[in-house]
């Protein structure tokens, strides 16, 4: 089932019904990670109560009837001395394998070995990502899925959230970038002549400029978003990691002053970072408020509020690619998430063209019982966790000021080349960008920011009557802008692609339905030249002409907030409590603001 369409919750009712029937009378959950053991024992599992035991530190107490447990905390790896054996092999009826791509999928693995002792039991394997390579296989131990949910099916039914993606083109990235003749890096090193592309940047060789240009990008994107949306940002290497960390905090030291939280290293290195983890994925708490991360947070991380997944780092795994957009697709409607952005810096979305991407993957090879198994060298870069025995990741990053000894050869020196190059005073801009999203079929388009936004009204209002009517009908129009915005419509980059100094409603009409559209300062204009305001007193009449000034400025959604009335010219007719005497009371306030949007948007 795709990540975000509830096997935790699916595992538990298969057990409670089993169970309490009597059906399955002691079953064990089994993971490898200590995250998703307690994300389970936290959650949907807490219903078992005083009926279920976490095994740890390998003691077994037999009383319990629903156990959950890591394969680590079960074996010593060694015959004699495995805790599991305490248990004899007919205790479990019933063993729920969670990740089952993972530790179990390799046929010589000694977790493989823990489920041929309980053989008895019936065993079911949950996974997002079955894989299939030459070496491991998830079928060739569970068979053919009995069910499947894929992603576009989980988004089609309103289970998951949607998603946009930005692809961001940088100039060396596309171009390439060579170093000039004798170029000596941070450290002091020369520069090896060749042309660095995207696999190289922070795995071979680091721009600082290029660091701080995403940095720049992402927190653009956000300030014209929301600046507190849960963010990941995947990076190559904790040392990626943590730079891009020091470049999200230097592009909000505004934020940053009120809470050194609000953007966090969180990998397998960093205590600080992994204590915070928790935090970041409780919608009740508001920092952290972005991630950086390399491998740690691809999985086992149900980030129900994160709307914004930042790709900087080059990830080739199908099945890593399936966990990271995972991070993005759960939704959260209390907390207003209900759609995500993905921002694509090393073109990974490629990876959704993949006819993989939302299908069963293909058995590479069949396996028989003389078949090796070995680990592939480039293993532990496919976005697989090493895991220890504790559930924690193995961190395998190479320190990155290690500096090699030389090595004497032929009567000559060779310097082994660095681990990386750390470089600067590179020129880094933005090339091009473009925004793809998904159509009925669940495929990515490349289309205009106009397209994609008519898409997503017209989504929303079938026809232009439907929105005018729920416009006319909205006391605040903010509350509009607020659900379009959180199904992926960007009202600034839109401003910046039409026009600026157009209102949103005209932004709305002409765009999804070709009308044809004013400027905020034509519609100000229209209702002065109709005497609207001789109506009212003088003091009223005066505050009301600076509020339609205002939006003449800045946009509808800006007078409808009371803080407006402490801005100049409005805090010249007194305190925001003086200004609404003047009307009478708030309730006479409101609704002579109400009647002013009414004239602004009144047909001409």
């Amino acid at each position: 089932m795709a990540t975000g369409t509830g096997k935790t919750y699916t595992a538990f009712q298969i057990i409670h019904r089993l169970w309490k029937s009597n059906t399955k009378k002691r079953i064990l959950f089994l993971a490898d990670r200590n995250v998703l053991i307690d994300q389970a024992r936290r959650g949907d599992f807490r219903h078992f109560k005083d009926k279920m035991t976490v095994i740890k530190k390998k003691k077994i107490d037999k009383s319990y009837e629903i156990y959950l447990a890591l394969y680590q905390g079960l074996t010593n790896y060694n015959e004699d001395k495995d805790a599991y054996r305490k248990f004899s092999p007919g205790f479990f009826d019933l063993i729920i394998i969670d990740e089952c791509h993972r530790g179990s999928a390799a046929e010589d693995s000694a977790w493989r070995e823990i489920l041929r002792y309980f053989g008895k039991a019936a065993h079911i394997g949950l996974t997002a990502t079955p894989k299939e390579t030459e070496t491991i296989s998830s079928t060739e131990y569970f068979g053919d899925p009995i069910y499947t949910y894929s992603l576009k099916q989980g988004i089609q039914d309103g289970f998951l959230a949607p998603y946009k993606v930005l692809r961001v083109g940088l100039n060396v990235d596309l171009e390439g970038w060579r170093p000039e003749q004798g170029k000596i890096d941070k450290q002091g090193l020369l520069v090896e002549d060749r042309i660095y592309n995207r696999k190289d940047f922070d795995k071979n060789l680091v721009i600082d400029e290029r660091t701080e240009t995403v940095a720049k990008k992402v927190t653009q994107y956000l300030k014209k978003t929301n600046r507190f949306d849960k963010t990941i940002i995947f990076c190559v290497d904790i040392d990626h990691a943590l730079r891009m960390r020091a470049g999200i905090a230097n592009e909000n030291s505004d934020l940053m002053a009120e809470n050194s939280k609000f953007v966090m290293q969180i990998t397998g290195d960093n205590d600080e970072g992994k204590m915070e983890l928790d935090n970041f994925i409780n919608p009740e708490e508001k920092y952290p408020v972005i991630a950086t991360t390399s491998k740690l947070m691809t999985t086992g991380v149900d980030a129900q509020t994160c709307k914004l997944i930042v790709l900087d780092s080059n990830i080739g795994s199908m099945t890593e690619f399936k966990q990271i957009i995972g991070r993005g697709t759960r939704i959260n409607e209390e907390f207003n998430k209900t759609f995500f952005t993905i921002m694509d810096f090393r073109n990974v979305t490629d990876l959704f063209a993949d006819s993989d991407f939302d299908g069963d993957p293909v058995r590479v090879k069949e396996l028989n019982e003389d078949d090796e198994f070995e680990l592939p060298e480039d293993e532990l870069e496919s976005g697989e966790p090493v895991i220890d025995e504790d559930g924690e990741e193995i961190i395998f990053d190479p320190p990155v000021t290690e500096y090699p000894d030389a090595i004497i050869s032929g009567g000559g020196i060779i310097a082994e080349p660095p681990a990386k190059y750390y470089v600067n005073g590179v020129n880094v801009a933005i090339l091009n960008e473009r925004i793809q999203y998904m159509d009925g079929n669940g495929k990515l388009i490349t289309g205009s920011l106009k397209d994609y936004t008519r898409q997503k009204i017209r989504e929303q209002y079938q026809s232009l009557d439907n929105f005018l009517n729920k416009w006319n009908k909205t006391d605040k129009k903010q509350v509009i802008i607020e659900e379009l915005t959180e199904q992926g419509v960007v009202f600034e980059n839109l401003k910046e692609a039409i026009n600026k100094e157009m209102d949103i409603f005209d932004m709305i009409c002409h765009t999804a339905f070709d009308q044809p559209p004013l400027t905020r300062t034509e519609r100000a204009n229209r209702v002065k030249k109709r005497d609207y305001f001789t109506k009212y007193k003088e003091q009223t009449r005066k505050v009301l002409e600076a509020l339609l000034d205002k939006y003449a400025d800045e946009g509808i959604e800006n007078i409808e907030d009371m803080k407006i009335l402490q801005v100049n010219p409005l805090n010249q007719f007194g305190s925001p409590v003086e200004i609404v005497k003047l009307f009478g009371g708030k309730k006479q306030y409101i609704k002579a603001l109400s009647e002013l949007e009414q004239e602004i948007y009144k047909a001409a």
